[in-house]
């Protein structure tokens, strides 16, 4: 993460919310600091698993507790609290917490929106609530951690490319521009609209060059085939005429004659998703997408904590949510 921060403007707290949309607080009774999961729905996330396995680890009385709530006021209550320590955050509040933060890391900045607060003291002394984007890490640690050194180096200046035009689209390519620094990004996606979006969002924050929309299976065969490539959709089988026309030009750039890496970051309920079993048949490494999400949290940690992730119990956190998967799809 980078050390240097900039500030978000100043706005008035948000109106208490209703009774109903704000859930009841976890007790922290017995616990020296605790943090929390913000968002809706949750209750199939793995992060506790993920981080009371760095705590016990650390032998620190610290918590990760789970608050599935719409309400962002709520959420924001909670990071006022003596003992709260951060936050994970998620849908439906990665952008719309934002203005309620008092500093942005670049990461967060850049992509625009938040998986992550921490806190930080003001030279006053004043607490203040800082975001990131760690989402980006995991990729990019995902991809580095499971491929050759060899593989990662024919990256750079190489075309990669990212399926999908949802949030996590953004970091993708922040990540394929920024840390293995990719030439061209093909961005192949049922909804030109939402892939319009991520090119302008991701332009007017200065990593927009050399986005290119994918259009037909016409142009994905003129194209040069990408070494890498992140995959961030939902496991369905295409049905209208735009989902098969997306289909038909994954299959035409995995079909290239060079081979690389594919994330493919739908890992729930199942990891063996149609795009992970095209690729594996077309000769690609295939990186499990609970890759991502496991050192995207070890960030985490390491932000929190203030400790190197080298200091964290990685294969322990690995071992743990592996078990965990497995007894879910028992």
């Amino acid at each position: 993460m980078s050390q240097s921060l900039s500030q978000t403007p100043t706005t008035p707290d948000l109106a208490p919310s209703s009774p109903d949309s704000a859930p009841p607080v976890p007790s922290t009774r017995d616990l020296d600091r605790v943090s929390y999961l913000f968002g809706y729905p949750i209750a199939h996330s793995l992060s506790p698993t993920l981080h009371h396995t760095v705590f016990k680890h650390l032998g620190i009385n610290y918590a990760y507790q789970l608050y599935e709530s719409r309400s962002l006021a709520s959420c924001l209550s909670l990071c006022r609290t003596p003992k709260f320590f951060g936050a994970a955050v998620t849908m439906p509040h990665k952008v719309a917490i934002i203005p309620y933060l008092d500093m942005l890391t670049p990461e967060g900045g850049a992509i625009g929106a938040v998986n992550t607060i921490f806190l930080r003291n003001a030279p006053d002394g004043t607490r203040l609530l800082c975001g990131t984007n760690t989402d980006c890490i995991g990729i990019r640690e995902a991809i580095l951690q499971n491929v050759s050194k060899e593989a990662a180096e024919a990256m750079k200046g190489k075309p990669g490319m990212v399926i999908g035009g949802g949030g996590t689209s953004r970091a993708a390519v922040y990540a394929l521009k920024h840390f293995l620094e990719c030439g061209d990004i093909y961005l192949v996606n049922r909804d030109k609209s939402e892939v319009d979006q991520v090119i302008a969002e991701c332009t007017s924050k200065g990593f927009g060059n050399g986005l290119h929309y994918v259009n037909s299976v016409e142009e994905a065969e003129r194209l040069d085939g990408p070494r890498v490539i992140i995959s961030a959709i939902p496991d369905f089988p295409p049905k209208t005429e735009d989902e098969i026309r997306t289909r038909k030009v994954i299959e035409v750039m995995l079909g290239k004659e060079v081979k690389g890496a594919i994330l493919e970051m739908c890992y729930h309920p199942s990891p063996n998703t149609a795009i992970a079993g095209i690729s594996k048949s077309s000769g690609w490494q295939v990186i499990p997408g609970v890759e991502a999400m496991i050192w995207q949290g070890l960030e985490q940690d390491k932000i929190w904590l203030r400790r190197k992730v080298s200091t964290l119990p990685v294969d322990k956190v690995k071992e743990a949510i592996a078990d965990k998967l497995s007894r879910h799809r028992l």
